[in-house]
């Protein structure tokens, strides 16, 4: 993976510290383990999909905090009576970090045939929809005794 530094433009940009963090964690994170797929499912809902062969429901934190989505896995260990001579499937711990857009959260979870699968919809309050505005002005003024109405006439 290539390396950039990103310090001259931190050097001269305010606010952005929240950026800063979020390019340091993704250059830091190890993307091989567990492999993942995200699908978007709909205008507003996506799923997450993660392999965790050899995890249990007991052995996986989902964990959404402040715009990051955490998935942590820790296996049981489970002494075997067997002696194992080849292991392909990777029971290791891990935990994977995602960056959740604004508004958007975690709907369901669900673990089916070693597969983790994840549910996240974006939900924007009302106060942050777009509306429409009518549009107010004064409304015509009305003429309402005959004096007006003549003078209305008249010019």
């Amino acid at each position: 993976m290539n390396a950039f530094d990103f310090a001259p433009l931190f050097r001269t940009a305010i606010g952005f510290d929240r950026l800063a963090r979020m390019v340091d964690a993704a250059a830091a994170a190890d993307a091989s383990y567990p492999p993942y797929n995200i699908e978007k499912t709909g205008d507003e809902s996506y799923r997450l999909t993660m392999a965790v062969a050899g995890f249990g429901p007991d052995d996986i934190e989902i964990v959404a905090k402040d715009n990051t989505l955490v998935v942590v896995g820790r296996a049981s260990s489970s002494e075997s009576k067997t002696e194992l001579l080849y292991r392909g499937i990777a029971a290791r711990p891990f935990e994977r970090r995602f960056v959740l857009a604004d508004h958007v959260v975690v709907d369901t979870a669900d673990l089916q045939n070693g597969l983790l699968h994840v549910g996240l919809k974006r939900v924007v309050p009302e106060a942050l929809k777009p509306r429409r505005i009518a549009i107010g002005g004064q409304q015509p003024a009305t003429l309402t005794n005959e004096a007006n109405v003549g003078e209305a006439k008249a010019a």
